[in-house]
């Protein structure tokens, strides 16, 4: 029914922590959701311990790989490595389909904007959007990686400034976790926006961010997905509506470029609803 590779494994529902903000359930309520609507899904594969090392040392990936590592926001799982080597894969995957013509989404956790080359952190691991956009320019020349999470991706900017044929932009919430991304540097364009910043105020600053990329002229667009940008997120004070994502989704769509996306964050029991509006507008 919908033009759009959307990769699932019910493999990454298989970790937890009692209270921690990315459950489950945020995962497996969207899924469920976009299901009903008639979305088709496809198994992802794991990346291989090569593709991590396009973006993470060594040191990151024995530390993962052997659960030594201490951050009480990213904890040491049971088998966490395998589930991050999955949603590492999973974005690859769905590089792989819009290399191909096809608009793709991994709904996947673990999440990866916050991991930097070198440190885990925010929830993340690996950093997902950065290993598959590196794997991808084995094929094209210039990619564009634009991140709508409310908090920074201070890991992809730490993993790909001043990378030559790639283009980081992000709109974040600021203050907020990291703390960082306060000012442009390089190939990275970074908006802070104010708590309380409404629908309009955040898609003018969008679009501004997004004639930057325009004028970048990628041959591919990585999106780092975030959906706690909503007004009823628990953890985060910007005010977009569920109808915001859909014009996000258009707006990225009307660049006319082979595009991916993947989940980073979003924790309000609305994910689901939000998730679809912005697949809708990406799919236009």
């Amino acid at each position: 029914m919908f033009h759009m590779k959307i990769l699932f494994s019910k493999k990454c529902l298989e970790y937890s922590q009692p209270g921690h903000p990315e459950s489950p359930q945020r995962v497996s309520f969207t899924y469920e959701y976009l299901k009903d609507k008639g979305f088709e899904f496809i198994e992802p594969t794991p990346c291989s311990e090569e593709d991590i090392l396009l973006a993470h040392t060594s040191d990151l990936l024995q530390e993962v790989k052997n659960g030594i590592f201490f951050d009480s926001d990213t904890p040491a799982y049971q088998n966490i490595f395998e589930h991050a080597m999955l949603s590492a894969g999973s974005a690859i995957n769905a590089a792989m389909f819009a290399l191909k013509g096809e608009r793709s989404f991994s709904l996947m956790r673990p999440p990866g904007h916050h991991a930097t080359r070198n440190n885990l952190g925010g929830f993340c691991y690996f950093n997902n959007i950065a290993i598959a956009s590196l794997k991808a320019k084995e094929q094209v020349e210039r990619i564009a990686i634009v991140d709508f999470d409310c908090h920074h991706g201070n890991g992809t900017e730490d993993i790909l400034l001043n990378k030559k044929n790639f283009l980081y932009l992000s709109l974040h919430q600021s203050p907020l976790y990291p703390g960082t991304g306060l000012t442009s540097r390089g190939n990275c364009v970074n908006y802070p926006l104010p708590p309380g910043t409404t629908p309009s105020e955040y898609l003018s600053t969008f679009e501004e961010g997004l004639s930057k990329v325009k004028e970048f002229n990628p041959d591919l667009l990585a999106i780092s997905a975030g959906f706690d940008t909503y007004k009823l997120d628990p953890i985060t004070n910007i005010l977009l509506e569920k109808e915001t994502y859909r014009e996000i989704g258009k707006m990225l769509s009307s660049l006319g470029k082979p595009a991916f996306a993947i989940l980073e964050g979003g924790y309000s029991k609305d994910m689901p609803e939000c998730v679809y509006e912005f697949l809708i507008g990406l799919g236009a």
